[in-house]
C-alpha cells in the first residue's frame, strides 16, 4: 500500500528541504505526529541518523514513540525515513523536493509513504488498508498545506 501528494510552494527548495527536515518542528506541521526529537547524538539530518516521533494516531490515540532512521538524506531534493518496530520496518515516508519549470521561485513538494509488504502487515492491510490510505492522504494534504503556509511566509535567507 502506498500513496503521494504534491502541492506547489512558492519558496525556494533549500528553504523547502530545511522546514522538512527539520523534525523537531514537525508538530507544526502533521496531524499525527506531534512532536519528535533525534537520537544518539544526531542534531540533524543524516543518513542513519535515528529520531523518535511522538504519535497520536488518527489524531485521537493511541498515544506512542516510534523510532524512525533516514534512509535518504539528498539536500535539496529528497528526503527519507523509515519508521521502525524493533528492526522490523512498518513504513517508508519520503519527501520529493523539485524545481518547477514554468516558475523559478516555486518548488512541487511531494509526500509519500510506502507500507511495508511484510507478512506481519498483510492482514491490517487487508482489512484497515483503504480508510488506511485516504487516513494518510488527508494527514499528508494537511501538513504539505500546514508546510507550505510556514514556508511562504518565512523571510527568505
Amino acid at each position: 500500500m502506498k500513496g503521494s501528494v504534491t502541492v506547489r510552494m512558492a519558496a525556494p527548495r533549500e528553504q523547502v528541504w530545511d522546514l522538512v527536515t527539520d523534525v523537531t518542528r514537525i508538530g507544526e506541521f502533521s496531524p499525527e505526529t506531534f512532536e519528535a526529537e533525534w537520537l544518539g547524538g544526531a542534531a540533524g539530518p543524516a543518513v542513519g541518523a535515528r529520531f523518535r516521533g511522538h504519535v497520536k494516531r488518527n489524531g485521537i490515540g493511541p498515544v506512542y514513540w516510534t523510532t524512525c532512521e533516514v534512509i535518504t538524506c539528498d539536500r535539496p531534493s529528497e528526503f527519507a525515513f523509515v519508521v521502525l518496530a524493533g528492526r522490523q520496518i512498518v513504513n517508508t515516508w519520503r519527501y520529493g523536493i523539485d524545481p518547477t519549470s514554468d516558475d523559478p521561485g516555486a518548488t512541487d513538494v511531494t509526500e509519500s509513504y510506502e507500507l511495508s509488504g511484510s507478512p506481519m502487515l498483510a492482514a491490517y492491510r487487508m482489512v484497515f488498508g483503504r480508510w488506511r490510505d485516504r487516513t494518510n492522504r488527508n494527514g499528508m494534504r494537511a501538513t504539505l498545506a500546514r508546510i507550505k503556509a510556514a514556508v511562504e511566509t518565512a523571510p527568505t535567507v
